[in-house]
């Protein structure tokens, strides 16, 4: 049986642009995306525990895990592997310090938010950093993207992206079906 690609996921995947390469080729569902997602903690209906994402690009045995099943569809080569593990270990280092900082940002726009009287100067400039931050978080992830697409062929790529055009519908299909089974929530 062949299967092929719906119409509105060829769309998608035509449609290109840095969005796609960056979602692509950064290692994927497994890896950055679920950072930045971490630092702003999980998104609705993902049904995980706040912090429960960082586990996921810990830069640990569970984040090598996920590459890899990542790698497997893409016919990777040891040397691919070795090299999006070591891209993907760098960034998870740079965004777990840009994480904890995001963390402090938070915790004191909590203290403006409950003082007796709100600073809104304050809260306008931890605002502005909590911006600045997450700036610097995007341009790391693209950055190791970047340098993630250099090591994948374009054939590779293009894989990756129908497999993460696949998992995004799959996705809001669930979510779609989750919001009719439970619609209070």
């Amino acid at each position: 049986m062949t299967q092929t690609t719906p119409p509105r996921l060829a769309r998608n995947a035509a449609a290109g642009g840095i969005r796609w390469m960056a979602v692509t080729v950064l290692v994927a569902s497994a890896a950055f995306t679920l950072t930045v997602s971490a630092q702003e903690g999980p998104g609705p209906g993902m049904g995980m525990p706040p912090g429960h994402g960082m586990m996921m690009f810990d830069g640990g045995e569970h984040m090598a895990h996920r590459l890899d099943h990542m790698l497997d569809g893409l016919n990777a080569t040891d040397a691919q592997r070795a090299q999006i593990r070591q891209i993907a270990q760098a960034a998870a280092n740079d965004l777990k310090a840009q994480h904890e900082q995001a963390r402090e940002l938070r915790h004191r726009a909590l203290q403006v938010f409950g003082a007796p009287t709100v600073d809104a100067a304050a809260a306008e400039s931890l605002r502005q950093q909590m911006v600045a931050q997450h700036d610097q978080a995007s341009k790391r992830v693209l950055q190791a993207t970047l340098e993630a697409s250099k090591v994948l062929t374009p054939e590779q790529r293009a894989k990756l992206v129908a497999r993460l055009n696949e998992r995004e519908a799959i996705m809001k299909e669930r979510a779609e079906r989750m919001r009719h089974e439970h619609p209070s929530q």
